[in-house]
């Protein structure tokens, strides 16, 4: 009996493709990458063409032993690691360090784990894309040289721990600018003047705006220029001298890329990319179903395409007719246009099977992924469907020379909102007087003139900072999430209520970056180093001529910066702790494991202990404060900072008020 090895990245996809492939087929799993560059050095040899030095990974020796082991037995081996150039290079290294020169070997991929994809998958086997595997090189290359040629010397002259990185730098470099364009903004006051008037035969009164006179549109810019537009229309008439009736079509929504799920999950959901990121891949290695057993919910999760499969469109097109009916499926369905180059390797992110509604699978879900496949489910069959159609109506009131508008409109028909509704499409709707029409006479009830004031640019959320990167050609889908990740991690960028904020240690490094390495930091370098890597996917560019044009500047520049770049010191943060040695106020320190109090004094006084942060919640038992801990296994709880003595711990944010209820208890 013919006896096939099929090879995949992760545990979790073991048991579901197994499933599909009989007792045939041995399924086994990598564990993602199985060799990579030495952590100890470069691992790039620069003297003799820059050829990588390649080793095994830690901890992964067990995992190749039996995956030999299988080899020996197998007749073929199909290499089904992810579809993107990471799996490429992964599956490349699988072949290397399995030794399967002599063996019959195939690559083989599939967009969603189900039956039929990895079926048609075995049906369409082919050799390894060493274009795609070279892309992958060429970018790991590329930042490994940044980040060990830079982090040293920002240990050197600023603090160890730190490093640089060739999608980081660029990403920190955009947040500092507009934490400086916010800082440089001057606001300019402007005035908004509405009327409120009377229809004949209605109850409602209606809200006109101010658009300026007879001659154009005007900017009230001070409270003297409202207060002149107010006296001058003292008993004067409104009228009505011109109502337009148009219709508006509101399209739908294109499916989810990478990207816009990690917007709009951050949007909606309030997850982190890292968490969107973490769910999706569930969701798309598969979960339990009642039934079923492990299936695979949604299509693969990195991708910048919103292209769809002709199979995925007819299978929406048959639900939203028997579910919604034939005047909500949409003939044509809109394609992403844009200026930034697409990959379009893989389709959008959708669901496997539509008729596995998001309620059909609730119980079988833990809520975070529950609410995430229901956003994609939505989105996906929204983007299928057509058009939500308005009435809207244009109204221009006339009072002297002074002219007012009113603008409304009215739901013609929901389309793609009776499935995928935001907070602006409940806002859509604004009803109008139908008594409301040419030449009508208004009476005059009141004026409400407000003052505002222009607003500075919106820090950046974790979900714009996404969309920026995107827009600029930045990094690809599987990186948005470890960079905003990575630059937390490292103290440059705080995050509070999802806003993202410079720290002082990421402005030094920032400042740095751009003194030193001005290329790295520059946005149009970035994006063209993207292009290039692209090219080397596409077969056009030869990824050492990449590096090679890359490396001897970087290592003038790091020369450079070590002549020439002032140590910075950054003071550590002081506590409201008193070291009980010596007394001192204890500081904020940073170790690998995170945040702990050291005495300043180092090194007469060593003394150090944990750091915790307080939540501002007296202990409902002792009274003493209540703190943020974390379970071995990174899970945040609540627990009393007297442990041992008090052994109080919720899961919970305990609430300020617990302590009053524990009184009232007794």
């Amino acid at each position: 009996m013919a006896k096939y090895l099929v090879i995949v990245e992760s545990p979790a996809k073991v048991k579901t493709i197994k499933k599909f492939l009989g007792s045939n087929y041995e399924v086994a799993a990598s564990n993602g990458h199985v060799r990579d560059l030495p952590k100890s050095s470069l691992g790039i040899d620069v003297e003799h063409d820059y050829e990588p030095k390649y080793i095994t990974i830690r901890g992964k020796g067990d995992i190749l032993a039996n995956l030999r082991k299988e080899v020996k037995k197998a007749d073929k081996i199909y290499l089904a690691t992810d579809p993107d150039r990471e799996g490429e290079a992964i599956s490349w290294h699988l072949w290397h360090a399995l030794k399967l020169a002599d063996k019959k070997v195939y690559r083989i991929t599939f967009n969603e784990i189900t039956k039929n994809a990895v079926k048609e998958s075995l049906k369409n086997a082919r050799k390894i894309n060493m274009n795609l595997v070279d892309a992958q090189q060429a970018r790991r290359v590329l930042d490994r040289m940044v980040g060990y040629r830079i982090s040293p010397l920002l240990w050197a002259k600023v603090k160890r721990g730190l490093s640089a990185g060739r999608v980081q730098s660029v990403a920190l470099r955009i947040i500092c600018d507009r934490e400086e364009e916010i800082g440089a903004f001057v606001p300019e006051e402007y005035w908004s003047l509405d009327v409120n008037l009377q229809v004949k035969g209605e109850k409602k009164p209606v809200s006109a705006k101010y658009y300026g006179n007879t001659e154009g549109k005007q900017t009230i810019t001070c409270k003297e220029q409202a207060d002149a537009i107010m006296s001058s229309l003292k008993d004067a008439c409104y009228q009505v001298t011109e109502v337009k009736k148009g219709e508006r079509m509101k399209k739908a929504p294109l499916p989810f890329t990478t990207s816009t799920l990690q917007q709009e999950a951050s949007k909606v959901l309030n997850f982190s990319t890292q968490k969107t990121m973490r769910l999706a891949q569930q969701l798309y290695e598969g979960v339990d179903i009642k039934g079923e057993g492990t299936v695979g919910l949604i299509t693969y999760l990195r991708t910048d395409s919103t292209r769809v499969s002709e199979e995925a469109e007819g299978m929406a097109k048959s639900f939203i007719e028997a579910h919604y009916g034939a005047e909500y499926a949409a003939v044509n369905t809109t394609e992403k246009k844009g200026g930034q180059k697409i990959q379009d390797a893989h389709e959008a992110i959708r669901p496997t099977d539509l008729e596995r509604m998001p309620l059909a699978v609730k119980e079988q879900l833990p809520r975070d992924l529950f609410r995430l496949y229901q956003l994609i489910w939505k989105r996906f069959v929204a983007s299928r469907m057509n058009p939500a159609k308005y009435e809207t109506t244009s109204v221009k009131i006339r009072a002297n020379d002074q002219i007012f508008t009113v603008a409304a409109s009215k739901r013609l028909f929901d389309g793609f909102i009776s499935v995928y509704t935001t907070e602006e499409d409940n806002e859509e709707e604004n009803m109008l007087s139908g008594a409301l029409d040419k030449d009508s006479v208004l009476q005059f009830l009141s004026f409400d003139p407000k003052q505002h004031f222009t607003q500075p640019p919106a820090h950046y959320t974790e979900a714009a900072l996404v969309r920026a990167l995107e827009e600029l050609g930045i990094g690809r889908p599987s990186t948005y999430a470890p960079t905003i990740t990575t630059i937390l991690a490292r103290r440059y960028v705080a995050k509070e209520n999802k806003n993202l904020y410079v720290t002082e240690l990421g402005e030094v490094v920032n400042n740095m970056m751009k003194e030193a390495f001005p290329s790295i930091v520059d946005v149009n370098f970035t994006a063209n180093m993207e292009a290039l890597l692209d090219g080397v996917e596409e077969g056009t560019v030869k990824w050492k001529t990449v590096i090679e044009n890359f490396y001897p500047d970087l290592e003038e520049a790091v020369k450079a910066a070590e002549k020439d770049l002032a140590e910075v010191t950054i003071a550590d943060e002081v506590s409201d702790e008193v070291c009980e040695v010596c007394g001192r106020q204890m500081v904020i320190k940073y170790g690998p494991h995170g945040r702990f109090l050291a005495c300043p004094g180092f090194p007469e006084c060593r003394n150090t202990k944990p750091y915790f942060e307080k939540i501002g919640v007296p202990c409902p038992v002792c009274g003493k404060d209540i703190v943020v801990k974390r379970t071995r296994k990174g899970r945040r709880y609540y627990g009393c900072v007297g442990y041992p003595d008090c052994e109080f711990m919720s899961w919970q944010k305990p609430a300020p008020e617990s302590k009053k209820e524990t009184e009232s208890a007794k």
